[in-house]
């Protein structure tokens, strides 16, 4: 409001303090404190190197980490006061740092910005991020793997259209999610490779003329690097783009299996038991067990992905280097990765606890006509017929089923063999789905023998 004292942290420029509303658009403390610890490890860092260069005497630096040190602990304990009218951490924490130590805080800023600042704790907390979520998917991929390896020989029907297909096993069918969690996890070691350099230095955007050791900061916040070019450093959000676009991808794999848990529990299916840990019931309906924790992992695509939309938006108009447009950058950041851990644990949770059961899964296994290629493929490797030839007697052989209200392996020898003459007893052998998927030892193929491989495989992968 008009002749209210100005910020003491900028305000050396301006003769009145901001209006209300203008200081309610410009505060980000009601969102960016999740960025403490981050800012002061920074500072820590950073007052470090001011100390080790001479740029700060040794007394102030020691007096400045001390004073961060007990500014961390009160926001640990939850005895720190912030502050709408200090606008964000960084000025929260150095305010609070001015009363504990007095005028040495003023020393912290020295050869820094508060865009360097807030890019490196942003990094900083991304990247721890981007850690939890490597652990988290490795305990989804451990917990794919236990199930594939109970129903490692477990057949059940593989679809096409949502419609039976061919035979597959539960184990081959838990082994494609372990594969396609396994590709977030490598985009995940990739993104956090790539961000892992420091913008701590770069100060507003031009670097500094103090003599700093980027380096030394870089080495003690644990990047590889420093950033090599200041405009880039203070104006890049790749990182946090990342992060949203590996998480958009993980969220749309985690709903694809929801889905798929949403329909095997159903009492159509009853492929899965779900845990009565990760279900619901109905206030009117007494029978019913819902998924809902499939359910609702199966929305978050929509959070996440409007977060990574969120983000790219804001950044796709600016101009370089850093604007008050990307105070809007984190917060949702923050509401992508809370939500992606609780959906990852939560799908983690449900394949831990859930029951297959197989009677179901190969009662279904052989529906729909599912060993039909088999038999095309025993007419062109036994009796030399081409494929496109086989594919038409073997959809005859399927045609005269459903006239006939039976499945394939029901059909007499005299049956088929008013299609195909050719046809002898032998092609009983290929018609079991059991003998479907053992046949099927193609490299990657659902062959018990190739998904107890690629088992093996995977857990020394991620023992490693």
């Amino acid at each position: 409001m008009a002749g209210q004292k100005s910020n003491e942290m900028w305000g050396g420029r301006f003769a009145e303090g901001p209006d209300a509303i203008m200081r309610a658009i410009n505060a980000s403390i009601g969102f960016d404190r999740r960025l403490a610890s981050q800012d002061i490890a920074g500072s820590l860092a950073h007052v470090d190197m001011l100390g080790a260069t001479g740029i700060v005497d040794e007394a102030d630096a020691k007096q400045i980490k001390a004073g961060l040190e007990t500014v961390l602990r009160e926001i640990q304990s939850g005895d720190f006061s912030f502050s709408e009218a200090l606008e964000d951490i960084h000025m929260n924490v150095e305010a609070r740092l001015r009363d504990l130590i007095g005028p040495a805080a003023g020393r912290l800023h020295t050869a820094r910005s508060r865009n360097d600042q807030v890019a490196t704790d942003f990094r900083l907390w991304v990247r721890d991020q981007l850690d939890g979520a490597d652990a988290a998917i490795t305990a989804l991929l451990q917990a794919l793997l236990r199930q594939a390896e109970k129903g490692v020989d477990w057949v059940m029907p593989g679809f096409t259209h949502l419609q039976s297909a061919q035979p597959v096993t539960w184990g081959h069918h838990m082994m494609a999610y372990v594969e396609m969690f396994s590709r977030d996890l490598g985009r995940i070691r990739d993104a956090r490779r790539r961000m892992n350099e420091s913008p701590l230095g770069a100060a507003a955007l031009a670097g500094t003329s103090f003599p700093i050791d980027r380096d030394m900061t870089a080495k003690a916040l644990g990047f590889d690097r420093p950033c090599a070019n200041s405009l880039d450093a203070v104006s890049d959000r790749d990182f946090a783009l990342e992060f949203l676009s590996v998480s958009s991808i993980c969220a749309m794999h985690l709903s694809r299996l929801s889905e798929e848990l949403v329909i095997w529990s159903t009492a159509q299916f009853r492929f899965v038991r779900l845990s009565d840990r990760f279900s619901t019931g109905s206030s009117i309906m007494p029978q019913k067990k819902n998924p809902d924790a499939a359910e609702l992992i199966r929305a978050k695509i929509g959070r996440i992905m409007g977060a990574n939309v969120a983000l790219m938006i804001v950044m796709k108009g600016l101009a370089l280097t850093y604007s008050k447009d990307m105070q809007e950058d984190k917060e949702p950041v923050f509401d992508a990765a809370d939500n992606l851990f609780l959906a990852l644990a939560a799908m983690t949770g449900m394949v831990n606890d859930m029951t297959a059961l197989p009677e179901t899964l190969k009662a279904a296994a052989g529906a729909g006509f599912a060993t039909a290629t088999d038999l095309a493929d025993w007419l062109v490797r036994e009796k030399g017929l081409a494929f496109r030839d086989a594919h038409h007697v073997t959809g005859a052989l399927v045609s005269l089923a459903e006239t006939k209200d039976c499945a394939l392996h029901e059909l007499t020898l005299s049956d088929m063999q008013s299609v195909n003459d050719k046809i002898d007893e032998g092609v009983y052998s290929v018609l079991s789905v059991e003998n479907s998927v053992a046949s099927r030892m193609s490299y990657g193929g659902t062959a018990p023998e190739q998904v107890r491989f690629q088992i093996k495989r995977w857990k020394e992968i991620l023992e490693q």
